[in-house]
């Protein structure tokens, strides 16, 4: 009798041996925000809210989400915004979503701070890492995702540049990186302050994003123009609508501001603007360079 109930009292699947006694509900609710680790998703399927998210959370039977990376640790006190109604039964969390209706997902414990949610008939397994929000590293995760976050603005306009020699990057002060096509970018040689729906995109290409060898706040940018010519810089946020690159190959720091942000949320009435799913991101690494002048072959 006390081993089925035992059995009983744990409303949660486990998984590596791991041992809790708790219902599910109360594992639910055990961390404010469970970040959705999107590299490790298994299966051919999709739940559309989870791969619109960066994080969840599960709040006395109301679901939010935070979709996106700019102004992430403000927007609803840092939960997000809510996204419907959740309710549990046995080892099951049952969603009601705005949008998407009723969805079942089954949940696996694996640690106190890590499950998966399983939605068998999408044949899709998401996994999640749970925090506090008061120990979420809310600056890591524009660096963890600095794909997307490139991507939440229409256009990134030059604000400053600083230093360094005359190179043909310095006339271009424009940049757009393009969500509907993750690799692709475009610039713009139109002067400072000319509205973006007058825009002309002068080159097109794509880019690549790397880590840096022993730093957690710098990525290696790359843009690679479709002439064949290829710019290089380190990446840093600044904040959540402020970057930074500096030139390798002319020691020039620019710094770039964020125009037109793009809404990957429903924001009270107002449905987002457009929308995107997240991809596995798989970057290479590299090592921070000794700045070497090059020419390079656009015009200047």
């Amino acid at each position: 009798m006390l081993i089925t109930a035992i059995f009983f009292t744990s409303c949660v699947v486990v998984g590596d041996n791991y041992q809790d006694e708790a219902s599910l509900e109360e594992v639910l609710q055990s961390n404010d925000l469970w970040y959705i680790d999107y590299n490790q998703t298994t299966g051919s399927g999709d739940v559309r809210f989870l791969s619109l998210a960066f994080t969840v959370s599960f709040q006395n039977g109301k679901i939010y989400a935070n979709n996106n990376l700019v102004d992430i640790g403000n927007v609803g006190g840092g939960y997000g915004d809510q996204i419907g109604f959740y309710s549990t039964s046995g080892h099951t969390v049952l969603i009601d979503h705005d949008l998407d209706g009723n969805i079942d997902l089954e949940v696996v414990q694996l640690s106190g701070n890590k499950i998966q949610l399983i939605d068998h008939y999408e044949n899709v397994t998401y996994t999640l890492i749970g925090y506090g929000i008061n120990n979420f590293d809310f600056d890591k995760i524009f660096y963890d995702n600095i794909e997307y976050f490139l991507q939440e603005y229409g256009a990134w306009e030059k604000i400053e540049t600083v230093g360094g020699v005359s190179n043909a990057f310095d006339n271009e002060n424009y940049l757009a990186f393009i969500p509907e096509n993750v690799s692709a970018f475009k610039s713009s040689q139109d002067n400072v302050g000319t509205d973006i729906a007058n825009l002309i995109w002068d080159f097109t290409g794509t880019y690549k994003v790397f880590d840096v060898q022993g730093y957690d706040n710098l990525k290696i940018l790359t843009l690679n123009y479709d002439g064949n010519d290829n710019e290089e810089f380190e990446l840093t946020v600044l904040d959540d609508g402020t970057i930074s690159l500096y030139h390798n190959n002319s020691d020039t720091t620019y710094k770039f501001g964020g125009l037109d942000n793009i809404i990957y949320k429903k924001d009270g009435t107002k449905v987002a603007k457009k929308e995107r799913k997240r991809f596995k991101v798989k970057r290479k690494m590299k090592t921070k360079k000794t700045h070497i002048t090059k020419k390079s072959n656009r015009k200047i």
